[in-house]
């Protein structure tokens, strides 16, 4: 555990030196690439001001709300579908068409729908979020084997028994393959949405530091961006750790 903890810190830490030294060295343009030193020099005197911990509660709680929608439904009519061909045959030709669809190509339209306030940036991360679960869940659950259903069948489990006991727990590998995925995805999908129609959020915050050329708080924006990633995706690891540890590899 311990090695694979190194590993995981090694490697950025060694991207970081190699940044570092290029730009002092000159290879790099630190008007473009300022070297990961005065970046994080930034972000901590950042750290200091009251807008930092705004924007961040800010893109937080509408990543979280979002996410939480998205995942919620995208595990019920995942599995749902998994349990029923019926509602695989209505349903998954919707999803296939929908599915390719870039989710923030539909940003305009929720824009339209729900005005610019927190609803919009709440159901784009929320449609994001539902497509991957919802994949990732029908998969487990059609994978369950065949087996189970005929022993529910023989020993007249209930439905919700057989959902809760055998359905959900079975396919706990795979959903949580899909919430990790989504996580990230979530992400990506709320910086992209603070871009327009907001004043306030770390995707806000990157895109004025654009503006304005300041090029050290866009680099520690982006930083920040990547530290809640990693932090929400070993959150979810050590979740699933505890909850499927039968499917977990060191």
């Amino acid at each position: 555990m311990m090695r694979r903890v190194l590993l995981h810190v090694v490697s950025p830490v060694i991207v970081l030196l190699i940044w570092e030294i290029l730009a002092r060295t000159g290879v790099l343009d630190v008007r473009f690439f300022p070297p990961p030193s005065a970046i994080f020099g930034h972000l901590w005197e950042a750290t200091g001001q009251p807008e930092l911990w705004g924007d961040l509660r800010k893109s937080l709680s509408r990543v979280l709300v979002g996410y939480s929608l998205g995942t919620a439904l995208g595990i019920a009519i995942g599995t749902a579908m998994g349990l029923s061909r019926a509602v695989r045959s209505a349903i998954y030709p919707l999803v296939a068409v929908t599915f390719p669809i870039p989710k923030i190509a539909l940003l305009p339209l929720i824009l339209l729908i729900f005005g610019i306030g927190e609803a919009s940036k709440i159901v784009i991360v929320a449609i994001g979020a539902f497509f991957l679960v919802l994949l990732s869940t029908l998969h487990g659950v059609t994978s369950i084997a065949k087996i189970y259903h005929d022993v529910a069948k023989v020993y007249r489990i209930r439905t919700t028994e057989f959902i809760t006991r055998i359905v959900l727990p079975g396919a706990l590998p795979s959903i949580f393959s899909g919430l990790k995925l989504a996580i990230g995805y979530s992400l990506v999908v709320m910086v992209a949405a603070e871009f327009t129609g907001a004043d306030a959020g770390v995707g806000y915050r990157i895109w004025q530091s654009w503006e304005t050329f300041s090029i050290k708080s866009m680099y520690a924006n982006l930083f920040i961006i990547a530290l809640l990633g990693i932090s929400c995706t070993y959150a979810l690891e050590l979740l699933e750790r505890m909850l499927v540890p039968w499917a977990c590899r060191e």
